[in-house]
């Protein structure tokens, strides 16, 4: 293979550091969509346990109906 020109050379060096930077990017995107994941796993988690403290809390809060006969018996 022959040596590359020198505005060969400017141009694979140009593409070099622009494949580097994308790469960085997709390393750093890749993080911060996993640390988004977890946040949405939590959530969820805390999004369920209010809703069942919730519902213990509207147990015991509201009175429960008596169950009596009708009057008309």
């Amino acid at each position: 293979m022959s040596e590359p020109k020198d505005g060969e050379a400017s141009r694979i060096e140009d593409l070099e550091v622009m494949v580097a930077h994308q790469a960085r990017i997709i390393e750093e995107l890749s993080e911060e969509l996993t640390r988004a994941f977890r946040m949405i796993e939590r959530l969820q988690h805390l999004g369920q346990a209010l809703g069942e403290r919730l519902g213990a809390v509207e147990e015991v809060a509201l009175p429960k109906p008596e169950a009596t006969k009708p009057p008309h018996y």
